[in-house]
């Protein structure tokens, strides 16, 4: 008797999708979804093509808003769908009318856009594994109304610690939010930056302060999004959180006075990446990075030099590229006194002015051209200087006294001049004036 109720039910069951299937309400959602689907798609592929953003893929060193709408217009075709059939299904509920198929197709949509999202935006292969395998899955499920009945039955099965219930159910919700929150973080910041690095209208002073104050930003929303996905209560934090942070102040203090003097020194501009800085212990870079804690000094001979930030506030520091790019260096020389001295200083400067990195040319400040001068008087010739002004620092690869310094060897070598070098002349006295007898022995 059993068995015939079970079969009658069945029967019944496909009589009812047979009438579904045959009746005129059927065909037309079929019709409408057909259509909708293929409006969707032209307009879609219209939009791709009408503009460069959507039509071209980012080339290498483009600006990251292209490369993140290039993305986004694997979406543009399930999103129109899912518009438009969640419009006409709410105006059919309007009309009393059943429209079961068009329920279905919006939650095919969702899957659909969910499903792109993952392609064009996931890079990681495990996080999309997971998101395909997992998250999907777990999106159907809430679709249909089937989530709430198994997350019914996980929280069913649970252990108590102490005062602490652990279901699987919450085990498994941090475990799937957890994830997606490490990965939108990461993601978020990542396209963040680029984009604050990207935009030409900021110097690279404001574009490094918004991109360090971006990153600590979100990562508090994470990890407070965090905590709540764990069922933590925030508020029952705060007292025993302000005495951690009085803990952590007195003994990170260190730490959080070099972030500190990091944000600082962003914000007034007093040192930037690229400058050439000379610190007060004579250690000398480039800054290459600053970091939340330090920053990075590159030396030209291939050392990287991690410098906290608060030593950048706290002590001497001398920044030769901050204000002019362009420097004044000086090279020393001797030619001997028989020198017509006005004739060489006047071949010495426009030996030096031929040189590709020396400032020169009648359309420079005379103050910034190259100038030969007298220095001193020494024991065994007048010694010289040249001074001359360049762009950037003289070292590493644009080093430029060193060549100078032929140059002018080279040069007085063609005009015969003498370059000197120490003498000392022996005068032989009379004998009889120095008291010595004319016996020698």
């Amino acid at each position: 008797m059993n068995l015939d109720s079970f079969f009658n039910s069945i029967q019944q069951q496909f009589l009812s999708i047979e009438r579904l299937v045959y009746s005129d309400s059927f065909m037309l959602q079929v019709g409408a979804i057909c259509l909708i689907y293929a409006l969707a798609l032209l307009i879609a592929r219209q939009v791709k093509l009408s503009f460069s953003f959507t039509r071209k893929p980012p080339a290498a060193g483009s600006h990251a808003l292209h490369g993140l709408i290039y993305k986004l217009r694997g979406t543009l075709f399930p999103v129109l769908t899912i518009s438009t059939l969640k419009l006409i299904t709410v105006v059919s509920e309007q009309f009393q009318f059943n429209a079961w198929l068009l329920e279905v197709a919006v939650i095919l949509a969702i899957m659909l856009f969910v499903h792109s999202l993952i392609r064009n935006f996931v890079e990681n292969r495990l996080f999309a594994s997971f998101a395909r395998w997992v998250a999907l899955p777990l999106l159907f499920l809430h679709l249909i109304g089937v989530l709430p009945v198994i997350t019914g039955a996980l929280e069913s099965i649970s252990i108590a610690v102490g005062n602490v219930q652990i279901s699987a159910y919450g085990v498994t919700r941090v475990i799937i939010f957890g994830a997606l929150l490490f990965w939108l973080g990461r993601a978020s910041n990542n396209v963040g930056q680029n984009i604050i690095r990207n935009h030409n209208t900021l110097d690279v002073t404001t574009k490094e302060v918004f991109a360090k104050l971006f990153e600590v930003a979100l990562f508090c929303i994470v990890f407070l999004l965090l905590l709540n996905v764990m069922g933590i209560n925030l508020t029952a934090l705060a007292v025993f959180g302000g005495a951690l942070g009085v803990g952590l102040g007195l003994g990170l203090q260190t730490i959080a006075s070099n972030f500190i003097s990091g944000i600082i020194i962003l914000l007034d501009r007093s040192l930037t990446v690229g400058d050439y800085v000379e610190l007060e212990d004579g250690q000398k870079g480039i800054v290459r990075e600053f970091k939340m804690r330090y920053a990075v000094l590159e030396t030209y001979d291939g050392k990287d030099i991690l410098v906290p930030n608060e030593k950048f506030i706290s002590s001497l520091l001398v920044n030769w590229t901050h204000k002019d790019p362009k420097q004044r260096y000086r090279i020393d020389f001797s030619v001997a006194y028989k020198t017509d001295i006005r004739q060489m200083v006047e071949i010495i400067k426009d030996a030096v002015a031929q040189h590709p990195q020396v400032i020169s040319g009648e359309n420079i400040p005379f103050e910034e051209r190259p100038d030969c001068e007298i220095d001193s008087f020494g024991d065994s010739g007048v010694n010289m200087f040249v001074e001359f002004w360049m762009e950037g620092v003289d070292d590493g690869k644009n080093r430029v006294g060193g060549d100078l310094l032929l140059t002018v060897f080279e040069t007085l070598r063609e005009h015969n001049i003498e370059i000197p070098f120490p003498q000392r002349e022996v005068r032989v006295l009379n004998k009889q004036e120095m008291g010595l007898s004319n016996t020698t022995p």
